[in-house]
């Protein structure tokens, strides 16, 4: 019964987004509007992907994971049938991001309501010339140094600077403080959470006329003061024509580019695909699906092994793996 799933995006606008969703990655946007992010696959309080096509169209992924949790998620999931453990999305950063800080598991839980931690990595889709971001802390910066430089305005001053290239992927475990600059198109995977909690904002007001609230108590406190400064990840050559980008224990990223076709052996385990650029077809054993970009597709554990054609050159797919 289930199939290559692709959902109905759900868009969200902050005041740092744009128009690039719609412009470059084709995502449904009147003209007079503008959107920050652009949600992919979610199953969370918040948010909820809605299947945009075939015979389960209208269903929540909330829904197929309480009635098909075991043939969905697979064996990597089984622990979390009651939720889809991911969140796949796009940014559009047109201005720069709040500096802030995700808790990990343990702490998200006491929350009111408990969430998940948030582990998450960033594909850099494109970036204007000039544009960064900031990841981790610069070395020797403690909460006291981090405490201080948020009391006088400076917290950019005590965050490692990065000026990504297209290509580029940075991982950003819980605890790590970190912000997106402006000029970014970024993919980003993370666990299926919504907590943050803010340290600075630019000195910005929303569209209220208000300052957005700030976390920083409790962001003092979720922050891993041993990380120091976070960099490029390094990609490492995998099976099938793919590379890894990311190994951590909440999810992998892989990347594929410049191979005719990229292989998925038989597992039991689901996966996400999306395409930054490009053109691909997912071939599995019940049939072909187009992928354009900026089209996701959650590939259910059931479905088995796969294969992702490229279609055109300067394709690139991304897989996220549980």
């Amino acid at each position: 019964m289930l199939y290559p799933l692709e959902f109905v995006p759900v868009m969200q606008d902050y005041l740092w987004g744009g128009r690039q969703l719609a412009e470059v990655l084709g995502k449904p946007l009147p003209d007079s509007q503008r959107a920050a992010e652009s949600w992919e696959v979610v199953d969370h309080a918040e948010a909820q992907s809605v299947v945009a096509s075939g015979p389960l169209a209208g269903k929540t992924l909330g829904e197929l994971v309480r009635q098909h949790g075991r043939d969905l998620l697979g064996a990597a999931g089984q622990s979390t049938t009651e939720r889809f453990p991911l969140l796949l999305k796009y940014l559009d950063c047109n201005r720069d991001l709040s500096v802030q800080v995700h808790p990990d598991d343990r702490y998200a839980a006491t929350l009111d309501p408990p969430d998940l931690g948030k582990t998450e990595a960033w594909y850099i889709v494109d970036a204007q010339p000039g544009s960064k971001l900031y990841a981790g802390l610069k070395s020797g910066v403690d909460r006291e140094a981090l405490a201080a430089a948020v009391q006088a305005g400076q917290t950019d001053r005590v965050l490692h600077e990065l000026q990504p290239q297209p290509g580029d992927c940075v991982f950003i475990p819980a605890g790590t403080v970190h912000a997106l600059g402006a000029g970014l198109l970024v993919a980003e995977i993370q666990q299926a959470s919504n907590t943050t909690f803010r340290l600075f904002d630019w000195n910005r007001v929303g569209p209220d006329g208000q300052p957005r609230p700030l976390h920083i108590q409790q962001a003092l406190e979720v922050t891993d003061y041993d990380r120091g400064p976070v960099d490029r990840q390094t990609p490492q050559a995998e099976e099938g024509g793919w590379q890894r980008l990311v190994d951590c224990d909440k999810f992998t990223l892989q990347k594929g580019q410049g191979e005719d076709a990229l292989e998925v052996s038989q597992r039991d385990a689901f996966s996400l695909l999306t395409v930054p650029a490009g053109k691909a077809t997912l071939v599995w054993q019940g049939g072909r699906t187009p992928l354009a970009a900026g089209r996701s597709l959650l590939v259910p554990a059931v479905c088995g092994g796969y294969e992702v054609r490229l279609d055109q050159p300067g394709t690139v797919v991304l897989r996220i793996d549980p």
